[in-house]
């Protein structure tokens, strides 16, 4: 049984998020560690080319004063002296820098000082910063270059990492799969490493362990009860049979035998968990089939058989085909409302009744025995669309339950290919 409401898994895998982890990560400390080289290296640019205008301006102001000339580039008063260092303000020797450029001068650093006392020309001189700072952009290019061939390089080691790291979980992810599927021998067994993903491995495993001994304990004690009460429900009949007829005959004969209807139901439950039930397959017309079955029940059930496959003839065990088609009819007149309507169409059965429906949570998980989801859908036991469901999987059918849009519980059997 497939309920109609599914949560579908995310498109993006998890090997893809990481990959695209990894290489924002990298990308994030390729862009910190460029920018963080890039201000140093212009901060030591300034900071040197500082120094050399002020060791300049102090061997020009000394050959300036000894021979009255200009050496090194030095300058007195030139027009392009940034202001700063016109200001008497800021002392006697002051360097400044110069962020204009014309052509391939500039940005430069200034150093000047007064050839005498205040009022005094300013001996200037210019330290061009250009040839360094086009080094600085060749470095930055360079840098990025680098970095794109090392995440380049990079982008394949993470994303074949973050794949073994993702068929690891996988693997995991179908093993819990299979479990909540119902086969409580799936395992994920060893894993490599002792990381966070083996540790969840085992600990599937071991619910897996707890889970099974937990569901074989609770089949086993349905069985043994089953057993136990066969016995004595078949001398309460014999003994019904013995009363003199009447209305508290008829009523402790009908209790009877629902009580043994019960334990039969426990029984062919007990006999599907454990494996026991082998399908007896003949060929056999599937609409004659439906309709024995629905024939059997004796409740008020319209069968309709498309004319195209009405006489279509499926390999399938007819009697466990006739037990589910009688439990899906017989539960839509408990749970349900009249009018039932059983459709025969190709190889598929299609039973709806016009009561209030299969309760959500009955569709999101199933049938389960001894639960019928509702108040609204009636008393029961629950084992009659959990037997439906075991026959159905051993016979290789999908049973599929579902709500009709303007109403109704509507079970759909559809059967395997021969």
């Amino acid at each position: 049984m497939r309920p109609l409401r599914r949560l579908r898994p995310a498109r993006t895998s998890l090997r893809w998020k990481i990959a695209a982890l990894a290489a924002a990560t990298a990308c994030l400390v390729t862009a910190a560690v460029g920018v963080l080289v890039h201000l140093w290296t212009a901060r030591d640019i300034r900071d040197r080319a500082e120094r050399q205008a002020l060791n300049t301006l102090y061997s020009a102001m000394d050959v300036y004063r000894r021979t009255g000339t200009l050496a090194d580039g030095a300058e007195l008063d030139p027009a392009e002296l940034p202001g700063a260092l016109r200001d008497p303000a800021h002392g006697d020797r002051r360097a400044a820098y110069d962020e204009r450029v014309d052509g391939n001068l500039g940005p430069s650093v200034w150093a000047a000082q007064r050839t005498g006392g205040p009022g005094s020309p300013l001996l200037a001189v210019r330290v061009n910063m250009s040839p360094e700072l086009h080094d600085l952009r060749r470095l930055d290019v360079t840098m990025t270059v680098a970095s794109l061939v090392a995440l380049t390089a990079a982008a394949p080691l993470a994303v074949s990492g973050a794949g073994l790291l993702a068929r690891r979980l996988r693997r995991v992810g179908e093993t819990a799969s299979r479990i909540s599927a119902g086969d409580l021998d799936a395992r994920t067994g060893p894993t490599k490493g002792r990381d966070e993903v083996a540790e969840i491995a085992a600990t599937v495993d071991r619910m897996a362990d707890s889970l099974g001994r937990r569901l074989r304990t609770e089949r086993q004690f349905t069985a043994d009860v089953a057993h136990e009460l066969r016995t004595p429900v078949g001398g309460l009949l014999a003994a019904a049979d013995l009363l003199p007829p009447g209305e508290t005959e008829d009523l402790l004969r009908a209790r009877v035998r629902d009580l043994r209807g019960l334990v039969e139901d426990l029984l062919e439950i007990s006999r599907l968990d454990a494996g026991a039930e082998q399908p007896v397959r003949a060929r056999v017309p599937l609409g004659a089939v439906v309709s024995e079955a629905v024939a059997r029940t004796g409740l008020d059930t319209e069968v309709t058989e498309v004319m195209e496959v009405a006489e279509l003839t499926v390999e399938t065990d007819p009697r466990r085909l006739e037990r589910i088609v009688g439990n899906l009819v017989a539960n839509a007149h408990r749970h349900g409302a009249t009018p039932v309507r059983v459709t025969v169409e190709g190889r598929t059965v299609v039973v709806r009744d016009h009561g209030p429906g299969f309760p959500p949570d009955l569709l999101l998980h199933g049938p389960r025995r001894f639960h019928t989801g509702a108040a609204e859908r009636g008393s029961g036991h629950g084992l009659g669309l959990t037997i439906a469901l075991g026959q159905a999987r051993l016979l290789g059918a999908e049973l599929r339950l579902g709500n009709a849009p303007d109403g109704g519980a509507v079970a759909t059997l559809r059967l395997p290919p021969d």
